[in-house]
């Protein structure tokens, strides 16, 4: 026989385990907030432009010129990030880190298939991650043309350092917003885990689903001292008796 849950069985089990829900949400939340503000380490973000394309003798670019380059852009894209240009990077900042590290903090995309290249720099630092960024971009204008026969590369931007600058990452109200609805799912599932596992009886329904046959009657438990009053309230010359007796004792 199939067995079916109706939303009132499932109501009063959320019902029933809605303090298990609440303390898993909450602490889920809590937990998120307190690795978010305090244990992960921010991370800032700066970007600087750079304008890359070929210049004529007679000043003129025909559209198979404008292709050519932008056809190009990956290919710059990959001499920004190479260590051809990290290297120099590295060594005129001075920088502790390695190539691959230095290269995992740098981005570099073109914008909306323009000859415009963004690089953009994450660094837990936003000074540094500034810095980065426009060292970057001088390297790549000045070894280019080595490189490549590209003798025109201007730099549109430079990243700057804005007042009260705030990182990119962590987000902490996205984090604890995501924890809040994880921690719901994983109340929730828990609460029907619990309730699938218990297989205890409990009331009369569960009676009828167990042995598949209806409840005729019920045995009312009857506490000790109910009967006993309710003997003196049958008997009412024995709880006079009873009455007189303590009163010659007395």
């Amino acid at each position: 026989m199939e067995e079916t849950i109706s939303l009132k069985e499932l109501y009063d089990t959320l019902k029933k385990r809605i303090v298990l829900i609440l303390s898993i949400t909450i602490a889920a939340a809590l937990i998120s907030g307190v690795v978010s503000y305090f244990v992960l380490t921010p991370v800032y973000q700066s970007s600087t432009q750079i304008l890359v394309n070929q210049a004529k003798d007679n000043q003129e670019i025909t559209k198979n010129d404008l292709d050519g380059n932008l056809q190009l852009i990956n290919t710059y894209n990959v001499i920004i990030k190479s260590p051809a240009i990290l290297d120099i990077v590295k060594e005129e900042l001075n920088l502790s880190v390695s190539t691959s590290a230095l290269n995992e903090k740098i981005s570099v995309q073109s914008e909306q298939n323009s000859q415009v290249v963004k690089i953009t720099v994450e660094d837990e630092s936003a000074e540094q991650a500034a810095l980065i960024a426009n060292k970057t971009a001088e390297v790549f204008r000045s070894e280019i043309p080595d490189i490549m026969n590209i003798d025109n590369v201007s730099i549109l931007a430079s990243a700057e350092i804005t007042e009260n600058q705030s990182p990119i990452k962590p987000n902490p109200l996205l984090n604890i917003a995501i924890a809040f609805v994880v921690g719901l799912m994983a109340g929730v599932g828990l609460a029907f885990l619990l309730e699938y596992m218990d297989n205890t009886v409990k009331n009369e329904e569960d009676i009828e689903k167990a042995v598949g046959l209806p409840v005729l009657g019920l045995v009312a438990n009857i506490e000790e001292g109910n009967e006993k009053g309710k003997d003196n309230q049958k008997n009412p010359k024995t709880r006079r008796s009873n009455v007189g007796s303590k009163t010659e004792q007395a």
